[in-house]
């Protein structure tokens, strides 16, 4: 009967439970939603006693939730000591850490060390399906993604070869050498632009031009071909399943 009520539970937290379905593993998401909701209200200034007072017990109360998991998840383990040292074991363990360090005397220790609650935000990973279909994406493109990236890093090279040419006499505090003009390469190959850094001559800023185009394409052929390969992956999970039953 123990064992029937561990495999229970085990399918519970699965969100695999034939009576519940996934409404124990919604509860867990929406727990871990809310601790990230709680951490970064908490790092906002100016909260009244009330308030900070309504955010500790929240906190305090989520921590409960995700040390129940934790321990409902090692007595159902069919390995205990292989689900300990498992990659969701060790992010399981990591995310309730913050509430065994309300043991310890040391404040300072204790408010740097809670950080380590943003693992619970791991956990979310637990989609296995929609992982699965991620990897297979990620493995089926995974020549062309890695051409792609000795692609992209002769690129950024030579962007940064590039703009250190036509700006190092007119900012030479910015463009004085290549690994300088690197940063700006990174940040407009990314398209991210941050603004500290940018070109003041004619011939700077149409290089940047032709590189931000380029950047266009860094960006998007890695999102293309994963979606690509997410699109394909159902179908091909379909037939493989088909060959196995018929097999």
């Amino acid at each position: 009967m123990a064992s029937g009520l561990k495999h229970r539970v085990a399918l519970a937290l699965e969100g695999e439970d034939p009576r519940y379905g996934k409404l124990p593993l919604a509860g867990l998401h929406m727990a871990i939603v809310l601790s990230a909701f709680t951490i970064t209200l908490q790092s906002m200034p100016g909260h009244s006693t009330d308030m900070q007072k309504i955010l500790l017990g929240l906190e305090a109360v989520l921590l409960a939730i995700f040390v129940t998991e934790f321990c409902l998840r090692f007595w159902s383990a069919e390995n205990r000591l292989g689900y300990i040292f498992s990659f969701w074991g060790l992010i399981d363990l990591l995310s309730i850490l913050p509430a065994l360090l309300f043991l310890l005397p040391d404040s300072t220790v204790l408010r740097t060390l809670r950080l380590m609650r943003i693992f619970r935000l791991l956990k979310l990973l637990r989609m296995r399906r929609a992982i699965l279909r991620l990897e297979h994406a990620i493995s089926s493109n995974r020549e062309e993604m890695l051409l792609f990236g000795v692609l992209a890093a002769i690129v950024l090279f030579l962007a940064a070869v590039g703009i250190y040419h036509f700006e190092k006499d007119a900012q030479p505090e910015i463009f004085g050498s290549i690994p300088q003009s690197a940063w700006w390469a990174i940040a407009t190959l990314t398209t991210v632009g941050y603004g500290d850094v940018y070109p003041v001559t004619t011939g700077g800023r149409v290089f940047t031009a032709i590189t931000l185009l380029i950047g266009l394409g860094i960006v998007a052929i890695p999102a293309g071909l994963i979606t690509s390969g997410l699109l394909n992956a159902p179908e091909e999970e379909t037939e493989t399943e088909t060959t196995t039953n018929g097999e």
